[in-house]
This record gives structure tokens, C-alpha cells and sequence, in this order.
């Protein structure tokens, strides 16, 4: 059997909609209805939409008050961070098992160079339909695949597969794929290159393909130019690099109205540092290096840092670290918009030897957060939670985790 896809070998997968979807998988009742993820409240954002809710205009980064006047029946749910960075990695395991060149790009979509798969799983795309079915089969959510020769046409081609398809684009399909695109569909052109590609009367990508490069470089800059010229001949010659260890991880929340109280503050940043900790213990590491963000009602932003004597995955740690951190700023009384918690220079927890400490008990707060842990993937995210964080929901906020309303049984 001739290969239906001589030539390719760089698969882009990307998940669709991805938190919107994997909360449909847990609440089967809200099928085939709109549903948004994200934040409630004056200052909630949509982080993900189901296609129902998109059919309405709804997009991710639309502010949710926005985006429940355009579509009045949606269900709006807070999200659960925890859950989705589990089923990226299960989703991630599985394309490991297909070929070890895998290049994360999110929690939601990667690379893959299959060019060593063939043999033992069939061309690109059989490749590509043997991941679709299984990630649907196990984890119960749909995935769309663009299979070409490079990466960037084989995101592109991903993007026009969705939702739920696959598209292949062959070396010599590139330029007819290409060209009748807007010049938007291009790396690297967002919205002030695009206004300049406007302007020049280049609407499509091969428009721009046609014009030299040293006018586009006159144009939007050198590097630039350059780059955009190359793209629009579908020459990209980056290889799928498998990923790093993740150097950093953190949580922040934007306040429903700006707050001066620092019981107020503690609260959230205990709240951030539990679930910056889970994440640390979910990935299998540890964080050497503690720092917090604050922003101030003006948008002004600060950060401060410390590093830890020995590195840690305890909530209660990082909070220790983080609320003596914020103290340590001296504010009086000061309006805030926002805080985040973040753990750096990440190290793998089985590579790192622990610190005993002389006299400590047997069991101390690590094994705490392990069994609240185990209750969450059990009975859901804040299953287990330290009392000073209950009754947290009354304060709304933007990011993933911010407590809008749940929806109502059976609804």
C-alpha cells in the first residue's frame, strides 16, 4: 500500500477545547450544550469553551460577563487546573508510546516527529487516526491532527481540522494550502504586523509570499521580515525538540474588587501555595526557589523572591515562604488587584535527597497533602482543603481556579 502521506512526518495534535471539554467528560449531563471555563464576576475571563458555547462568538480571553450576554444559557464553570495537567499527562504518556520526539507546546497540543514510528505503526496517517481513537477511547475527549512535513504547516493544518478531524498536507499540496490564507495565519504576525501586511495590500499569505524580502523587511523589521518571507514559501525547518523538565510552575488570582485586607491576602496566597505544591507533586518535583507577584490596583506590578535551604512540595512551606515574603513588603493598607505564587528552579523530586530532620514525626505535612492529594483525584479538586480556605468562594476570580458558580444538579 503506497504511503498516503510521502514526505510528512511532523504531526500536530491539539486538543479541542480542551478544559471546556474535559469538565463535559465529568459532567456528562452538559452534552451537546454551551459551556465556559473560567472565572466568574466582574474580572472573570474565559479560559475555554465548548464549540456550542464558540457558535455564539464565546472565545477564550473574553470576559465572561461579555461572553454570557452573548450566550445567556451557558453554563459557566470554574475549572480545575489539577485535573486538566493530570489528563495532559496521561495524553503526553500516550504519544511517548508512539515516538519518543515529542515537543509539548501546552498543556493541550505538541509536536510529533513520526519519521521513526512507520515500520511499527503505519504511515502518518494511520498514525494520526491511532491517536485520535485512543485518546478519545481513554481519556473521553476529542483531539484534532494536521500531519505535513513541517511544523508550522502541520499546526496550521491542525487548526483547519477542528474540531475532531485530521488533515494532511503532502510537500506538494503546500503551496496551494498556503497561499489563499490570510497573512494572519502566519507565525508571528499578530495584530500590529497584520495592520502593516494590511496596509502594504497584502491580504493573503501569498501575496506576501510575492513580494521581496527585503521590502518586507523595510516594512516590519529585518528578523522579522525574514522570517515571515520564509514561512510564506512553507520553508521551516525547526525540528521537533523533545521537551524540558519544566523550569518553573505557580498559580496567580485576580480579585473581584480590588482588596487591602492581609488576612485577605494570606488567605489567597495559602490558597495559591496549596495548589502551586499539588502541581510540584503531580510532575514528581521539587522547588528550590520560592516567589510571589503582586499588582496593585494602578497595574503595577512587583515581585520578590527567596530561595529555601532545602527544597520543598509542601503547600505549607511554600506559604510560610510566600507570606513572609508579602509581609516583608510593608504595605500600608495598600489597594491589590492581584497575587501568584510560583515555585523555580524546579528539580526532580527522585533525584534529590530529603533532609531528615533530628526529632521530626514519623508522619509530618507532607503526608498530609499526599492523602488530601489522593481525596481530590477521588472525590474532586477541594475535597481537602485547610479550614482557614473554607467558604473561600464568596470571592470570585479570573484564572482557572477562580470559584464561580457550580452548576446546579441535573442541570
Amino acid at each position: 500500500m503506497p504511503d498516503r502521506a510521502a514526505g510528512c512526518t511532523v504531526l500536530h495534535v491539539d486538543m479541542d477545547a480542551f478544559f471546556a471539554s474535559v469538565e463535559v467528560r465529568r459532567h456528562p449531563e452538559l452534552a451537546g450544550t454551551p459551556v465556559i471555563v473560567g472565572g466568574a464576576g466582574n474580572r472573570g475571563v474565559v479560559t475555554s469553551a465548548t464549540y456550542e458555547a464558540r457558535a455564539y462568538g464565546v472565545h477564550s480571553a473574553m470576559p465572561t460577563s461579555r461572553a454570557l450576554r452573548l450566550c445567556p444559557t451557558a453554563t459557566v464553570l470554574p475549572g480545575d487546573l489539577a485535573l486538566y495537567t493530570e489528563v495532559s499527562r496521561s495524553v503526553m504518556a500516550l504519544f511517548r508510546t508512539i515516538t519518543p520526539l515529542v515537543e509539548p507546546l501546552s498543556l493541550d497540543e505538541a509536536f510529533l516527529d513520526v519519521s521513526g514510528s512507520g515500520r511499527r505503526l503505519g504511515d502518518p496517517v494511520a498514525i494520526g487516526e491511532h491517536i485520535r481513537a485512543r485518546v478519545f477511547d481513554e481519556q473521553g475527549i476529542t483531539c484534532s491532527v494536521g500531519v505535513a512535513g513541517s511544523k508550522f504547516v502541520a499546526k496550521l493544518a491542525s487548526t483547519r481540522s477542528k474540531p475532531d478531524g485530521l488533515m494532511v498536507v503532502r510537500p506538494a499540496e503546500v503551496m496551494d494550502f498556503l497561499h489563499p490564507l490570510p497573512v494572519g495565519a502566519l507565525w508571528g504576525v499578530g495584530a500590529k504586523t497584520e495592520e502593516v501586511l494590511l496596509r502594504l495590500g497584502l491580504r493573503t499569505v501569498g501575496d506576501l509570499a510575492h513580494v521581496p524580502a527585503r521590502t518586507l523587511q523595510r516594512a516590519v523589521g529585518q528578523a522579522a521580515g525574514a522570517h515571515l518571507h520564509e514561512l510564506a514559501w512553507g520553508r521551516d525547518p525547526r525540528r521537533v525538540v523533545p521537551d524540558e523538565p519544566d523550569r518553573s510552575t505557580g498559580a496567580e488570582e485576580t480579585f473581584g474588587t480590588d482588596v487591602d485586607d492581609p488576612q485577605v491576602i494570606h488567605r489567597e496566597l495559602l490558597h495559591l501555595a496549596e495548589r502551586t505544591a499539588g502541581r510540584l507533586r503531580s510532575t514528581g518535583s521539587l522547588t528550590r526557589t520560592v516567589s510571589i507577584k503582586v499588582r496593585f490596583a494602578d497595574f503595577t506590578t512587583i515581585t520578590r523572591s527567596r530561595t529555601l535551604k532545602v527544597p520543598t512540595d509542601v503547600g505549607q512551606e511554600l506559604y510560610d515562604t510566600a507570606r513572609a515574603l508579602f509581609d516583608a513588603l510593608g504595605l500600608d493598607r495598600a489597594r491589590i488587584r492581584l497575587v501568584g505564587v510560583r515555585a523555580e528552579g524546579l528539580v526532580d523530586a527522585d533525584a534529590t535527597a530529603r533532609q531528615l530532620e533530628l526529632g521530626a514525626r514519623e508522619h509530618g505535612r507532607r503526608d498530609a497533602e499526599l492523602a488530601a492529594d489522593a481525596a481530590a483525584r477521588r472525590f474532586g479538586a477541594g475535597a481537602v482543603r485547610p479550614a482557614t480556605l473554607l467558604g473561600r468562594g464568596r470571592t470570585p476570580g479570573t484564572g482557572p481556579a477562580g470559584r464561580g458558580p457550580r452548576p446546579a444538579a441535573g442541570r
